[in-house]
């Protein structure tokens, strides 16, 4: 244990003796801390780790984080908000204004995931320090899908209007990926084309006049966004997380499904009902999702 050392914890008030202690009388075996590899700091679990040499321990379970220190960190601010001793709420202030410099691309909502607040929170914080940013760096932002796209979501629909122009046959997913939107926009924009109208509404039009825009969670490839979840140590290494995932994987294996037995195995006279039950499972997760990452609709 003499090889790891102190993290770059966000809480600034240092350790707390009183539950160092009582983590070291507990008795019962704890998690493993994870450590930065790199430069082997801790990034979660400094308190049990201060335990163990209370209790006069030498070695301790470590499980590593591969990755630069600007991403150890978010990862520490992840862990501490998720579990264990919570931040205060200047910590988490704090931890957002430094995410927000380590990780300017990062979407509000990304970093209000990690740090704990809420959205207009970090919106709040965010705007204190934009005035010292590149013009460049405000014009894109990586959701909490992880995907890479402008913050207009009137800009997106006029991508999405130019494709379908150009590849009338392209699919709505095909649209959706390309342009960075949702299918159920693709197909907006494209019912917008083919009846000669306007792709972008009229609200999104004033909204980008006032520049009042907020960034939508596109569609993308599911399995991608697995792979990210199933790689994050703060999913990997704790039960609710592998649970979550079993979940999700067992979610996305039945979809696989649907889609497979949609088309061939649905009656004509049962299609409309079948729709039904399909746009409620539909809308069950949508409240699910809202629930963990509320988002303005823009169409």
């Amino acid at each position: 244990m003499n090889s790891i050392a102190a993290g770059d914890s966000p809480r600034s008030a240092g350790l707390d003796e009183e539950h160092v202690r009582m983590l070291a009388d507990a008795g019962s075996p704890l998690p493993p801390i994870l450590v930065h590899r790199d430069t082997m700091r801790v990034i979660d679990g400094a308190h049990r780790l201060a335990a163990a040499r209370l209790q006069g321990r030498t070695v301790i379970e470590v499980r590593f984080f591969d990755g630069s220190a600007e991403d150890a960190f978010r990862l520490g601010v992840v862990a501490n908000v998720v579990h264990g001793l919570p931040l205060s709420l200047a910590d988490r202030r704090r931890a957002a204004a430094r995410l927000i410099a380590t990780h300017p691309q990062l979407s509000d909502r990304a970093i209000a995931r990690s740090a704990g607040l809420s959205p207009k929170t970090v919106a709040s914080i965010r705007d204190k320090a934009d005035e010292t940013r590149e013009p460049a760096a405000k014009s894109r932002r990586v959701g909490i899908d992880g995907r890479t796209r402008p913050l207009n979501p009137a800009d997106r629909r006029l991508v999405a209007s130019s494709l379908v122009q150009r590849r009338p046959e392209a699919s709505l997913r095909e649209l959706a990926q390309e342009a960075g939107i949702s299918v159920s926009t693709a197909r907006d924009v494209r019912n917008r084309v083919l009846a000669g109208e306007d792709p972008v509404p009229r609200r999104l039009q004033m909204a980008r006049e006032a520049g009042t825009f907020s960034p939508e969670p596109a569609l993308s490839d599911i399995d991608a966004h697995m792979n990210r979840l199933r790689r994050d140590p703060a999913l990997r290494y704790s039960d609710s997380g592998r649970a979550l995932l079993r979940w999700l994987d067992a979610g996305m294996a039945a979809l696989g499904q649907l889609q497979t037995l949609a088309a061939p195995g649905v009656p004509p006279h049962c299609e409309a009902t079948v729709a039904l039950v399909v746009r409620a499972y539909a809308q069950g997760w949508s409240q699910i999702a809202d629930g963990l990452a509320p988002v303005a609709p823009d169409s």
